[in-house]
């Protein structure tokens, strides 16, 4: 599976569809998941929230509204919005993510920095978590990971931990 590493917008980036780090209730609020209500539309909050609670480790799939993707996977990091989270949570939030794309056949999926806004996760607990879900991942439709985050440092902690585990 290919990994492309980007800094810039996830609402930019080439792929099929985006993952919202979510929280469990399904409320769009702040961080990723309300740049994605502001600029894909009210209906994607209204019918992730029709879907939760959605435990950390399950996620789901909703419309992607006005934005150009095929739709939005909804992978929680945590229970409540805003909470602080865990290494271990980021882990299951980005297996679930792949899963679902892997299981709809999406052939291109683009995560941001799970875990590292509102969740507190240090920017290379989560790259280096990340990156080795996608590397431990047997995807059998899926052919690229797309990380993108406006933050320069996630970039270069993604960066770090390609280098090192997938360049073996």
């Amino acid at each position: 599976m290919e990994v492309e590493i980007k800094k810039g917008s996830l609402l930019e980036v080439d792929a099929e569809v985006i993952v919202n780090p979510a929280n469990s209730q399904g409320y769009m609020g702040g961080g990723v998941a309300g740049v994605i209500k502001r600029f894909g539309g009210e209906e994607i909050e209204r019918e992730a929230l029709s879907k939760a609670p959605v435990p950390v480790g399950e996620a789901v799939l909703t419309t992607a509204g006005k934005l150009k993707f095929k739709g939005v996977i909804h992978a929680p990091t945590m229970e409540e919005p805003a909470m602080r989270t865990t290494e271990e949570k980021v882990r299951r939030a980005v297996r679930a993510a792949l899963k679902l794309a892997d299981e709809l056949c999406f052939r291109s999926i683009a995560f941001p920095g799970m875990g590292t806004g509102v969740g507190r996760v240090p920017k290379e607990v989560a790259a280096k978590a990340m990156v080795e879900e996608i590397k431990e991942f047997k995807a059998r439709c899926l052919e690229k990971v797309v990380l993108v985050d406006v933050d320069e440092d996630m970039v270069k902690e993604w960066e770090k931990a390609v280098e090192e585990l997938l360049s073996t």
